[in-house]
């Protein structure tokens, strides 16, 4: 799987014009050797069970997968991936979900200039009003989404929920494993349920993704969505680790710069 193209997203005039244009200018940032080398084959151990998430949470699920990708017992797919990002703080990515899903699609675009082309929140109003918590901002919110995870370009539609709506034991976040996070559930042709978390590291933060492919929203609960017997192809689960570490990567590269110079204007 060629995980650089060469191939960027289009943009427009306008977005030539922004002063953020020039990290899509910019080469993306390298992966690790050892990441790319995981996506040779799946692993053979599962992920942490969605059921079991707040052992994710806590730093507890250390006899699970930590960076990789594959199937579960269920059928479901999953992904794991971890970012070191030196440089970068929990603020910053408190206010990277939001920032990015409104204003100018090069917002996204920078993060992956091969392959996002567009999020869009559905809630425009509520993620600039600064009386909103920065943490707070993508809850409730939907993100459109047009990208493409190595099948070409798709939609997808990003729930994104309040850590306790998602389920979560809410007292684990603000601790040691886990300063914040973000989790959603995505609609498309695949569902998955998704946490990103980070806490603080060595000089920047350890940013740690959990993908559970095959879970889906039903009347307002997180189900296993797979018809009995079924299982998610294990392309699939690949094509969306080899992304994640991609995405991250350039995001650690690009993130306290893009930080720095945004940070009051939503």
């Amino acid at each position: 799987m060629d995980l650089f193209s060469g191939k960027k997203v289009g943009v427009s005039q306008e977005e030539r014009r922004l002063p953020y244009f020039k990290y899509y200018e910019q080469d993306m940032a390298s992966i690790p050797d050892e990441k790319i080398r995981l996506m040779a084959a799946p692993q053979s151990s599962p992920c942490v069970p969605f059921e079991e998430r707040d052992l994710f949470l806590q730093g507890k699920d250390t006899e699970y997968c930590q960076t990789g990708y594959g199937t579960a017992p269920n059928g479901t797919g999953f992904v794991c991936n971890e970012t070191y990002m030196p440089g970068v703080s929990g603020e910053m990515l408190d206010w990277w979900f939001p920032w990015h899903s409104v204003g100018s699609d090069l917002r996204y675009k920078i993060w992956d200039r091969e392959d996002h082309y567009f999020a869009r929140a559905d809630r425009t109003d509520y993620v600039c009003n600064p009386d909103v918590p920065v943490h707070q901002k993508t809850w409730g919110v939907n993100h459109y989404i047009l990208e493409d995870v190595g099948n070409g370009p798709d939609f997808l539609k990003l729930c994104f929920l309040s850590p306790e709506s998602y389920g979560y034991d809410t007292s684990l976040i603000g601790t040691d494993k886990c300063e914040s996070l973000v989790c959603a559930v995505g609609a498309g042709n695949c569902a998955a349920a998704m946490t990103h978390k980070w806490y603080a590291y060595r000089d920047g933060v350890m940013f740690c993704s959990r993908f559970w492919i095959g879970y889906a929203l039903s009347d307002g609960k997180i189900i296993c969505g797979l018809p009995e017997g079924a299982a998610v192809p294990t392309e699939v689960s690949k094509g969306l680790f080899a992304h994640n570490i991609k995405e991250f990567s350039n995001l650690a590269a690009i993130l306290p710069k893009v930080y720095e110079e945004n940070k009051d204007n939503f």
